[in-house]
C-alpha cells in the first residue's frame, strides 16, 4: 500500500503528515474536487483513499466513496473518512458511508501513520485467509515455514491432503465437500491446539490441501491424533451404502468408472532441524516427493522425512 489519494481541502493533511508519509515511502496524490478524484480512481486507482466528510459539496464524499468501492481494477481499497468532532454529534448512516476507518481532526502524523499501517495489516490478513476455512493462506504459510527455518530448534512442516476428494465431490456434491474441508480444518486446529500449541501454525493452501507446523518432537503424536480423530468423524460424511462396502464408485480423471476408497488423510512431514533447509521452496519440494509416496498407501497415513539432506 504505497499510493494514497487525498481527496479534500488543502488543510486535510497537514504538512507534518505529508513529510512523515513521504519519508516512509508513501506517494501522495491530492485532489481538491470530485471530478479530478473520480478521474484518478477510474484511470489509476490508489491503494488507499483519505477523504473528508463534506468533500466537494453535497454528496461529493458519498459519490467518491461509492466509486472507490465499485472499482473493478483494484478491489477493496481501504477508505479513511476524516471528520470533525461536531460531525460525530449527528449519527452517520454507515450504509451510506461504507468506509474502513474514521479519523477525528486534529490528528498527529504518528496517529495517521499508525492507522495506515493498521489498514495495511488488516488487508494482508483479510486477503490471505482462506474464504472457506478462514485459516491463514499461502502468504502466511510461506512466512511460517521461513520463520521455523530460522529457528535453532527443529520443527516439522506437515502437508495434509484429503485422499479421493475429487471423486467424493463428484458423488456427494460441492456443498458436502466443503463440509469435509471444514471438518478437516477443525480436526487439525483442535489437535495442534491441544497437543502442540507453542510455536505451531495451521494454514490452508486451498482446496483439500493444508499445512500445519509443530515442533519436531511433537510431530508423531500430532499426526496420529489427527488421523484418529478424522477416522472417528469421517463416516458422518459418507452414506451407509458406501460405508458398508468400504468404497464408492466414481469417475477418474480420464472419465473411466473407477472404485475409490473411502475418504482418508495423507500427511507428509518434513523436519527442519540441523539447518538443512534455507528456503521454503526446498521444504515444499521434499514434501511433494513424500506426499507422492504416502498417497500410494491405503487409508489414512503419515510419513516423516528425517533425512539430513
Amino acid at each position: 500500500m504505497s499510493r494514497i489519494l487525498i481527496a479534500g481541502s488543502e488543510s486535510l493533511i497537514m504538512p507534518e503528515c505529508r513529510l512523515l508519509l513521504d519519508a516512509k515511502g508513501f506517494t501522495l496524490k491530492h485532489c481538491s474536487n470530485l471530478h479530478d478524484a473520480l478521474a484518478l480512481v477510474l484511470e489509476d486507482p490508489p491503494d488507499l483513499l483519505i477523504t473528508e466528510k463534506g468533500f466537494s459539496g453535497k454528496n461529493g464524499d458519498v459519490e467518491l466513496i461509492r466509486a472507490v468501492k465499485a472499482c473493478l481494477q483494484k478491489a477493496n481499497i481501504p477508505i479513511f473518512l476524516v471528520v470533525d468532532e461536531d460531525q460525530l454529534q449527528v449519527e452517520l448512516d454507515w450504509d451510506n458511508y461504507p468506509v474502513d476507518d474514521i479519523i477525528t481532526r486534529p490528528f498527529t502524523p504518528e496517529v495517521l501513520l499508525t492507522r495506515i499501517r493498521l489498514a495495511e495489516s488488516r488487508m494482508i490478513r483479510a486477503f490471505d485467509n482462506n474464504p472457506l476455512s478462514r485459516l491463514p493462506g499461502n502468504t502466511s504459510i510461506i512466512r511460517a515455514i521461513q520463520r521455523v527455518l530460522g529457528e535453532p530448534d527443529g520443527y516439522a512442516v506437515c502437508y495434509v491432503d484429503i485422499d479421493n476428494f475429487k471423486p467424493y465431490n463428484d458423488r456427494y456434491g460441492f456443498s458436502r465437500g466443503d463440509e469435509v474441508i471444514l471438518m478437516v480444518a477443525r480436526v487439525m486446529v483442535n489437535v495442534v491446539d491441544e497437543l502442540a500449541r507453542k510455536g505451531s501454525f495451521v494454514g490452508h493452501i486451498g482446496g483439500d490441501d493444508f499445512v500445519f507446523i509443530v515442533r519436531e518432537e511433537m510431530v508423531e503424536p500430532v499426526c496420529k491424533k489427527i488421523l484418529a480423530n478424522f477416522d472417528l468423524v469421517r463416516n458422518m460424511f459418507l452414506s451407509a451404502e458406501d460405508i458398508a462396502v468400504g468404497e464408492f464408485v466414481g469417475r477418474d480423471r480420464q472419465d473411466r468408472e473407477t472404485r475409490f476408497g473411502l475418504l482418508s488423510l495423507s500427511i507428509a512431514a518434513v523436519t527442519t532441524g540441523g539447518g538443512k533447509f534455507t528456503h521454503y521452496g526446498e521444504v515444499s519440494s521434499v514434501a511433494s516427493q513424500l506426499k507422492h509416496c504416502v498417497k500410494k498407501l491405503d487409508g489414512s497415513n503419515y510419513l516423516i522425512d528425517r533425512r539430513d539432506t
